[in-house]
């Protein structure tokens, strides 16, 4: 088996993004609709959603159920994205998923059904399903891509789905206001199927409330004293906690779904959870460095809260972004923090250079030291032999080559 299949998904990331259901029905149906053959939790948000994702499958495999979860962007391999049984998909596995979702979307385009190719995410989403049903999984937990109401793996109707937080991120493609981001996000939603809530504003409480009770969905908020997590969170931060809140009460509902998940294994999947690049730590180069997969403003306000509870005195931020991204939300609350900022280029098209980069720190704050240097790998380096404690935060295509090295 070759690596064209891999090859040729790659390819589609040329297409960018593009939203809607149509295409990834279509190509499911020719697929004989494997996301029909497991039962799935379906978990949207802001943040969280991953975080809540790999505690959910770790806590139901713990259960005895045979399990997978899909989550998305990877950090160095996309193998990383389907987990089936708490390990990554095996490489020959996943070129022959991909390789039939390939032949389908060939000949849906040959047919005309299809008058382009299904976007990168959209043939991901095909292959993860493929793979969970080739493997007669029983329960699949995914995670939501971007928003929720046109996002591929919208497809589904899950056992239970869960809206972790709302905040402001993706605002050209889910709206300028929480109200309009709120919609987007609810619109997992399903007719009867419970949904929990994590703690959401005010604004977009709201909407998610008036679509839950448009639906018939029964409504559980994980945001009160009575949905505190058993067990202690391996994952650290603050926001850890309320995510462990979303869990715990999402697998409780699901107990009254033809699932059985006791008390012991939800704890297990809050103490034992695996999820890299969320406040992970490395010694490297006789330095801490903590990479963080903070890149919107909600994200950067978690990390720094963390930073002050941990007394963290002005590390070295080594910052890298999208374009698109509202840079100057999350430099703001990361910025007083900090002591040097060193500005890299994320490796992805997307990325916003470095000197620019720089350029807007220097107009947020003055006083604070700016260096840019566009490859990462040298700015880590040159970070690690500066200071002894190092944060690398802003983007997904930064910590993840970043981990690679100091794995």
């Amino acid at each position: 088996m070759s690596d064209d299949a891999l090859r040729w998904l790659f390819s589609l990331e040329a297409l960018g993004m593009k939203f809607g259901l149509e295409n990834v029905t279509v190509l499911l149906d020719q697929l004989d609709n494997p996301h029909q053959h497991f039962a799935s939790l379906h978990i949207a948000g802001t943040n969280g959603k991953g975080s809540v994702t790999a505690m959910a499958e770790t806590a139901l495999r713990r259960a005895g159920y045979r399990t997978a979860r899909y989550t998305s962007p990877h950090l160095e391999r996309i193998e990383e994205r389907f987990v089936i049984q708490g390990a990554e998909v095996a490489t020959p596995d996943l070129l022959d998923a991909l390789s039939a979702v390939r032949s389908a979307v060939q000949a849906l385009l040959t047919r005309g059904v299809l008058t382009a190719p299904p976007t990168f995410f959209e043939c991901t989403t095909a292959a993860a399903f493929e793979l969970f049903r080739r493997a007669r999984v029983e329960i699949a937990v995914l995670e939501v891509g971007l928003g929720g109401r046109l996002d591929a793996t919208n497809v589904v109707t899950p056992v239970a789905a869960a809206i972790t937080t709302i905040d402001f991120d993706h605002q050209v493609q889910l709206g300028s206001t929480i109200q309009e981001i709120a919609l987007e996000k609810a619109g997992i939603i399903k007719r009867g199927v419970p949904l929990v809530i994590g703690c959401l504003p005010s604004a977009a409480e709201v909407v998610v409330e008036d679509r839950a009770a448009e639906l018939g969905a029964p409504l559980t908020r994980a945001c009160s004293p009575a949905a505190r997590p058993i067990g202690r969170p391996r994952l650290p931060g603050l926001h850890q906690l309320e995510n462990a809140q979303v869990m715990t009460m999402l697998l409780r509902v699901l107990n009254g779904r033809g699932f059985s998940v006791p008390d012991e294994a939800i704890a297990y999947g809050i103490e034992h959870v695996e999820w890299p690049g969320r406040l992970e730590l490395f010694l490297h180069q006789g330095a801490e460095v903590l990479l963080d997969a903070a890149h919107n403003p909600a994200g950067a306000r978690a990390l720094s809260t963390y930073l002050q509870d941990a007394g963290w005195i002005t590390p070295t931020l080594i910052f890298a972004v999208m374009a698109d991204k509202d840079i100057g939300g999350i430099l703001a609350p990361l910025l007083p923090r900090i002591g040097t900022v060193i500005c890299t280029t994320a490796p992805t098209a997307r990325a916003a250079a470095a000197d620019d980069l720089a350029r807007c720190v220097r107009e947020m704050a003055p006083g604070v030291d700016v260096r840019s240097i566009e490859n990462p790998a040298e700015a880590l380096a040159h970070a690690c032999a500066a200071s002894p404690r190092v944060v690398a935060a802003g983007s997904m295509f930064l910590i993840g080559p970043l981990r690679g090295i100091l794995r």
